[in-house]
């Protein structure tokens, strides 16, 4: 039950303003092995958790890779995309693919956007909640430091109040999710063997300066977290 909260600004009208605020968690059980996001060697050209492999190594732009992923969608699970081309001399491009939605690849438009499990903006009422905190911190983006809103992106996304009634998630979830439907229905999962485990917040200023910050549970018994920090500049 991830989430992945974003604003897009491709043209941000102030030098202090930020051309993408992303804020995600991700859920997974507990005690399953996984890995921290790195750099994947000694050149610092990419940096994540070893996913989408084949376009952060490939050269096609985010939405010939989108529409080339489209044409077999149909042959997997449930899945949705986000890839996107930040460039300072190009502009920014932002597009989204979800296999159980429309059938190519859709350009997003400036904006918050919210993502679960379903598709882009699907209006559950723990999406819609965390799109609410999510966009009053955004507002205030400009008037915080970058230390300040990644504290305060950090606290929206481990926000444990469940959003009930939601008729939604019980249909999805049928028998499997109702016996924890409090837990799941928070932007922060909270249950036994399996909830959030990382917190991301990703930040792109209007110069191209990007901070990422990965919060990761490192023992669920202690409850003790691993914070990583790294900034750089995106090529132009």
């Amino acid at each position: 039950m991830c989430i992945l909260l974003f604003k897009f600004d491709p043209r941000p009208v102030s030098k202090n303003a930020y051309r993408l605020i992303l804020a995600a968690n991700r859920d997974e059980f507990y005690h399953r092995p996984s890995k921290s996001a790195e750099f994947w060697d000694s050149s610092n050209e990419i940096l994540s958790g070893a996913l989408v492999t084949n376009f952060l190594t490939g050269d096609l732009d985010s939405y010939t890779y989108l529409k080339k992923v489209s044409v077999e969608g149909h042959l997997y699970n449930g899945f949705n995309l986000l890839a996107a081309d930040l460039n300072t001399t190009k502009g920014d491009v932002i597009c989204y693919y979800g296999n159980k939605g429309e059938p190519e690849p859709v350009f997003l438009n400036a904006g918050i956007y919210g993502l679960s499990n379903s598709l882009l903006d699907t209006p559950w009422r723990k999406l819609e909640y965390g799109k609410q905190l999510f966009t009053e911190v955004v507002k205030r983006s400009q008037d915080l430091t970058k230390e300040e809103l990644v504290q305060e992106l950090l606290t929206v996304m481990n926000n444990q109040q469940p959003q009930l009634p939601d008729p939604a998630i019980e249909e999805q979830g049928k028998d499997y999710i109702r016996p924890v439907l409090n837990e799941y229905a928070a932007i922060c999962v909270r249950c036994p063997g399996y909830g959030t485990r990382t917190n991301t917040v990703l930040l792109i200023d209007s110069e191209g300066w990007v901070t990422f910050t990965e919060r990761n549970m490192i023992s669920v018994e202690d409850n003790q977290w691993k914070t990583s920090t790294y900034e750089f500049k995106l090529y132009t």
